[in-house]
């Protein structure tokens, strides 16, 4: 059986900039020995709970595919069917679920509520999604681009598209890891201030560097890999003829891809709108690693769990 440190026990995941270099590390290293080596038995009889606020496929599946495989059970918790959604508190769910559950995962929109959860609960929370962050997803896509590329630090990764949840991740993944990292996005669409600030200080630290622009054909240029993501997140829908419209010329297509290095990974987080920020024969083109990132979801999170759960 494969061997889990105890360093991490107990610990929460709500945001990248909460984990060192060298945590993010080991999450990493053990996400790529459970790929290799995927029914591992370390987490025999744990519980994990799902509160989904939004829809979702990879977060779910992912999520509850891996702690089968760990040997644990994973419990859905539909937001419409916990007291939560009634008005009990956040504090109350989270000291109830504390005494029930092994860990958390909740999928919602207010990265408060999963800040506030975290500190409430005894448990560790996992944050599977919100409006401002989206950490799990960065483990699959540096787990992925160091499959494909050996490394991470030096690697120019170009992000292009809206200055999201997924960007301002990614941003900070990046930078943690001596990356250059290129954020192309409209002015109005720009990363969040905090998140560019946060990457900065980073990428200080680790020899990185982060450019936020404008220029989006000019980002592509030389890139290793190149990233983008759905234009209108959930609960944007009504914003989407506007958006489309004010995002067009920030997609990856085959000009962009050719823009970019010859060995250039593509990567989208999915679900995919094809003819806005990516075109199909893209995703599915010889530089596209976006189903082996699909899949990476998966093992990164398995990693994390046997990490994180006592």
């Amino acid at each position: 059986m494969i061997a889990v440190a105890d360093g991490l026990k107990g610990r929460s995941f709500t945001k990248v900039a909460d984990w060192s270099r060298e945590e993010l590390e080991r999450v990493l290293d053990l996400a790529d020995a459970l790929k290799a080596e995927p029914h591992q038995p370390l987490l025999p009889g744990r519980t994990l709970g799902l509160i989904f606020h939004k829809p979702s496929t990879r977060t779910r599946v992912s999520f509850e595919v891996g702690i089968y495989q760990l040997g644990g059970i994973g419990l859905y918790l539909s937001a419409k069917e916990l007291q939560l959604g009634r008005g009990e508190t956040v504090r109350d769910t989270a000291n109830v679920l504390s005494r029930y559950l092994d860990a958390l995962v909740i999928r919602t929109f207010d990265q408060g509520d999963v800040e506030e959860l975290a500190e409430h609960a005894t448990i560790p929370v996992i944050n599977g999604l919100t409006d401002a962050a989206h950490p799990c997803q960065v483990l699959a896509d540096l787990m992925t681009i160091r499959e494909r590329r050996g490394g991470l630090d030096g690697t120019k990764l170009v992000y292009l598209g809206d200055g999201n949840n997924m960007c301002a991740s990614l941003m900070v993944g990046a930078a943690t890891f001596g990356m250059t990292f290129v954020a192309a996005t409209p002015e109005a669409y720009r990363p969040v201030p905090r998140a560019v600030e946060l990457a900065e200080e980073r990428a200080a630290e680790s020899g990185g560097s982060v450019v936020v622009t404008s220029d989006a054909r000019a980002a592509a240029e030389g890139a290793d890999v190149l990233y983008t993501d759905v234009w209108t997140s959930m609960g944007q829908e009504a914003e989407n003829e506007r958006r489309v419209g004010e995002l067009r010329g920030y997609g990856i297509d085959e000009e962009v891809v050719a823009a970019a290095a010859d060995d250039v990974v593509v990567l989208h987080c999915l679900p995919a709108h094809y003819g806005e920020e990516i075109t199909e024969d893209v995703v599915y083109g010889p530089r596209s690693a976006v189903f082996d990132q699909a899949e990476n979801r998966l093992h990164a999170q398995k990693a994390l769990m046997a990490l994180v759960i006592r």
